[in-house]
């Protein structure tokens, strides 16, 4: 009976009960795992979608920041046709070395002969410095100034940044100055440079929006075109210019010993008086061909071509400094000495007090038209300078005269320590200068 009793009814419905409640949690769990199921997919897609994102930005930045060589009416060269060009930069085609790049001759089927320009491995911080100046240069349009051709930009292990220029025949200035293979300039050839070259600058300055400042003017980025034109080269240091009379305020003062605004260097002021002062530099070695900086010039210390013109140009005796070449050809005098007081207005200290590259332009070309029309046109050779000093066949000498092939140069002695450019002093015009 008592087993009969465990058995009863009474117990049936708790029986059932718990048979409810394990098939009640079924449905629970299966609702939990599809939850999480759901949540996974969701998260692997989320992480998907987002890497694809992501990756889609970085292509778009990427490309947003490409170079389009045929907006900017550039020609996009590839690494392998400048390598075949040049012999895979041999040093046989290597005609110029600086301090950020070297420039080599290369040529094409379709352009001729070019310049191409291989930056040094620090040359550029970033793909974007690179493709900022490319876009910079394309927009840089003048007969004085040197015409970008085209840039070659790749990337991965033969990671190139190369721009290519027109190729000019004639060198650069700094081959006549120190007398390059017996390389020489006349006296409207060197005036003809000049105002090229400030033609060229006063571009960069006032005809472009924004001004663009050079910064690194000296005869080795001046190059000479086949009728002696003037080219600027060398934009690897310019600088986007401020707005009106203002100045720029830079962290580094770049550019070249001798050449260097010292009003540039003791304020990390930069505007285009800083060109001005470079320019000056250079109109007195036009006159002089000397180096800017030269230690046999002074006794103790580095004579700087400013200093040691000065005198002379101020006191109107522009032959005590002439090039020998000059005095040999004949040179209008007037002309000579008004491009020497030129320079120096060029250079004073205060950088406002100096003209602007178009007054320099104005001043040289009327200059030069008033001296063509004094010059005898029978004799080109005769000249007279403001101190009564002559250079002809016919010039009788009161005091020394060295006579070469027949022409008498009076009060001019000729020192041949000081007419050689062998010093190694010379490289200050190829020493570029960076100050933190």
């Amino acid at each position: 009976m008592a087993s009969r009793q465990d058995f009863s009814p009474a117990s049936a419905p708790l029986v059932a009960l718990n048979h409810g409640n394990g098939s009640s949690k079924k449905p629970i769990l299966g609702g939990i795992l599809i939850v999480i199921i759901l949540v996974f997919v969701a998260g692997w897609l989320y992480f998907c979608f987002k890497r694809k994102l992501y990756a889609n930005l970085r292509l778009y930045r990427k490309q947003k920041g490409k170079l389009d060589a045929k907006k900017m009416k550039l020609r996009r060269f590839r690494l392998e046709e400048l390598q075949k060009a040049t012999e895979n930069f041999s040093q046989d085609f290597l005609i110029g070395r600086g301090s950020f790049a070297n420039v080599y001759r290369g040529a094409f089927p379709v352009e001729g002969t070019l310049a191409i320009k291989m930056p040094h491995s620090e040359a550029y911080t970033s793909i974007e410095e690179f493709r900022n100046e490319v876009r910079l240069l394309s927009i840089v349009k003048h007969d004085n100034l040197i015409a970008l051709v085209g840039f070659c930009e790749e990337s991965g292990p033969k990671a190139a940044k190369i721009l290519v220029y027109e190729y000019v025949t004639n060198g650069s200035l700094l081959d006549y100055i120190i007398g390059r293979g017996g390389r020489s300039l006349t006296w409207k050839e060197r005036v003809k440079i000049a105002i090229g070259a400030a033609k060229g600058i006063g571009h960069l300055h006032e005809g472009i929006s924004p001004s663009i400042i050079h910064r690194d003017l000296k005869p080795s980025n001046i190059l000479v075109g086949e009728g002696f034109e003037a080219k600027v080269s060398d934009f690897g240091l310019v600088r986007t210019g401020p707005d009106g009379d203002e100045s720029h305020v830079t962290s580094k003062v770049k550019g070249t010993l001798g050449y260097l605004d010292p009003a540039y260097c003791s304020s990390f002021h930069l505007s285009p008086f800083t060109d001005v002062y470079s320019f000056g530099v250079i109109l007195l070695q036009l006159l002089t061909a000397k180096p800017a900086l030269d230690s046999a010039r002074a006794t103790n210390s580095t004579s700087h071509i400013i200093d040691w013109a000065r005198l002379s140009i101020e006191e109107g005796k522009i032959t005590d400094i002439l090039d020998t070449n000059l005095l040999v050809q004949g040179c209008n005098m007037e002309m000579m000495l008004k491009m020497g007081e030129i320079g120096l207005r060029c250079v004073v200290k205060v950088p406002k007090e100096r003209p602007t590259m178009t007054q320099v332009r104005q001043e040289l070309e009327a200059a030069l038209k008033a001296a063509k029309e004094a010059t005898p046109r029978d004799d080109p050779a005769v000249t007279v300078g403001g101190d009564g000093w002559e250079i002809g066949r016919t010039h009788r000498s009161s005091q020394s005269v060295v006579s070469v092939d027949g022409i008498g140069l009076e009060r001019f002695h000729v020192d041949m320590d000081s007419v050689s450019f062998q010093s190694v002093n010379l490289r200050c015009l190829e020493t570029s200068i960076s100050m933190d």
